[in-house]
């Protein structure tokens, strides 16, 4: 699979793992743990999880997953907005490493704008790094004009993108390529069956010989500095997400797929989940 440079000069997988809604049923955790080894196995290796998700489930799911292989993996997680201050960042990076039986995090994301100066977060990242608990720190859900004034040192932003939102293609998704810092796509097969279910994308997958949503999740990978991380709670989703890393769209496919989810032709604001 096509890796990119990710953080530190890192190379990662273009397609990962996303954990959201992960670890909230009981009777699904022997299902869901064995798809998250079942995607480290196979190459994904980017794990994104949140102290949000589940409030604290989904980390415990994924540290059992890691378990016994902390240094196979890429672990990115997040703080909430309310815990932002310099001091909680700190205390909430100790629970998220506590749920997830490890002494540190690749990538730590604050996951939202909230009331606290991005200045004083970044302070609680740089302890945080400083101690080793964190090897770098991004943020998420950050348009182009915010993510202008963040301080130096931003790993990564992390925000939706697929093809029925593709506002960040007009300014955000290319600022950020030309600064040389990737981009965390999220829900990249959308939310619910209505992208999915599109004509389109089962008659490009059919020429192909791959599903439809194969094709949506090439087509999120087809920019250069993006990393998607679908959800995988299926041991079947993880062998569509490993399959889609070696679908290659050709002119034809892109020039359909643009006229049907069309390419925004000025600012759009920044969709959120």
């Amino acid at each position: 699979m096509r890796e990119t440079d990710f953080f530190n000069g890192v190379q990662v997988p273009v397609i990962g793992q996303g954990t959201w809604h992960l670890g909230e049923d009981a009777a699904k955790r022997k299902t869901e743990v064995s798809a998250l080894c079942a995607g480290i196995d196979a190459g994904l290796t980017v794990i994104d999880t949140a102290e949000m998700y589940g409030d604290g489930a989904s980390e415990e799911l994924v540290g059992e997953a890691i378990r016994g292989r902390r240094d196979d993996v890429v672990l990115v997680s997040k703080v909430y907005p309310h815990n932002a201050s310099r001091s909680g960042v700190v205390a909430a990076c100790e629970r998220s490493l506590r749920r997830l039986g490890t002494d540190r995090l690749d990538v730590y994301l604050l996951h939202w704008s909230g009331s606290f100066p991005l200045s004083e977060t970044v302070d609680g990242f740089e302890h945080l790094r400083a101690a080793g608990k964190i090897r770098s720190w991004g943020l998420s859900n950050f348009d182009r004009d915010d993510l202008k004034q963040a301080p130096d040192g931003c790993a990564t932003n992390q925000v939706l993108y697929n093809l029925g939102s593709r506002g960040i293609e007009f300014d955000l998704l290319p600022w950020q390529q030309r600064a040389g810092m990737p981009l965390m796509a999220y829900s990249p097969l959308g939310q619910g069956p209505a992208l999915l279910e599109h004509p389109l994308l089962a008659e490009i997958g059919e020429r192909h010989g791959v599903t439809g949503a194969q094709i949506a999740l090439a087509w999120v990978i087809r920019q250069p500095g993006v990393i998607a991380i679908p959800k995988a709670s299926s041991l079947e989703h993880v062998q569509q997400n490993v399959g889609a890393g070696a679908v290659v769209l050709d002119a034809a496919d892109c020039l359909s797929l643009d006229s049907a989810f069309p390419v925004p032709h000025s600012k759009q604001p920044l969709d959120i989940l």
